[in-house]
């Protein structure tokens, strides 16, 4: 298992059980799996879920308004998210053929 997987599945567990998501719970977690991960990883991902709502986060994975958070925007209010617009599908111009110009490939 790789070590990136190992510690969010620890995330999950702790963020499951309700407790906080801090480095060393992370580690221990891993090592109590039996996984190796390095320590400057735990921290990171402790860093990036200290003021996180991973429920939020979890329950956003497919909505069009989870990604404005991660480029900086601000997300959308929970009751009035507006829809996105639907792209109409463009049509692509037809491309002419040989037999269109009047000769061919063995002419």
């Amino acid at each position: 298992m790789s070590s990136e997987l190992s510690i969010v599945y620890a995330a999950l567990i702790l963020h499951d059980e309700g407790l906080e998501i801090t480095a060393d719970k992370l580690q221990a977690l891993v090592k109590a799996a039996g996984s190796e991960v390095e320590p400057v990883w735990t921290s990171l991902f402790a860093k990036a879920l200290a003021n996180q709502d991973l429920g939020a986060l979890l329950s956003n994975i497919g909505a069009a308004g989870a990604a404005a958070p991660a480029a900086g925007g601000a997300a959308p209010a929970a009751g009035g998210a507006a829809e996105a617009p639907k792209e109409e599908p463009k049509e692509e111009p037809k491309e002419e053929s040989d037999d269109d110009m009047g000769f061919g490939l063995f002419d």
